[in-house]
């Protein structure tokens, strides 16, 4: 049952991004053509809270890059050049670095949990870290492109 509903989670995640004008599999089924490019498709969140806990969905944004950058995210090109170079083995822990040393940031407890849910180059993934704070979140990003929304 599990498998099933993930797969149309996935089907869902594609049908949306045809519908708001970014090439998937859907468009090329309409259109006769099929594309070289495994879909990517993906639905960001940035939330209050911590990831074992209830989390509070503050703003989320949905972004393709394959074949091309789109969605409604304000950056699309940035953001996936930052989760191709962010994906490695399997996840995308690749997008988190040591913090800024030169940015001080409060040591108040205030988790940020950021998600990344969808299809990453024709395989189903889901994605998440919670930080103790905004100000962490912020340096500890690589390139905070993605998340900037």
């Amino acid at each position: 049952m599990l498998r099933r509903s993930a797969a149309l989670s996935a089907a869902a995640l594609l049908c949306l991004a045809g519908a708001i004008g970014t090439a998937g599999t859907a468009g090329a089924a309409e259109t006769g053509t099929t594309s070289l490019y495994a879909p990517s498709a993906l639905v960001l969140s940035v939330g209050k809270g911590d990831a074992s806990g209830p989390v509070t969905v503050l703003r989320a944004t949905t972004l393709s890059c394959a074949p091309v950058p789109g969605g409604t995210h304000p950056a699309p090109e940035a953001a996936c050049a930052e989760l191709e170079g962010g994906f490695a083995g399997g996840g995308f822990d690749g997008l988190l670095a040591s913090p800024d040393s030169d940015r001080a940031c409060p040591q108040h407890f205030d988790p940020v949990t950021v998600t990344l849910d969808g299809v990453w180059e024709g395989t189903r993934t889901s994605w998440q870290h919670t930080f103790s704070n905004a100000c962490v979140m912020g340096t500890t990003l690589n390139g905070g492109a993605a998340f900037a929304f």
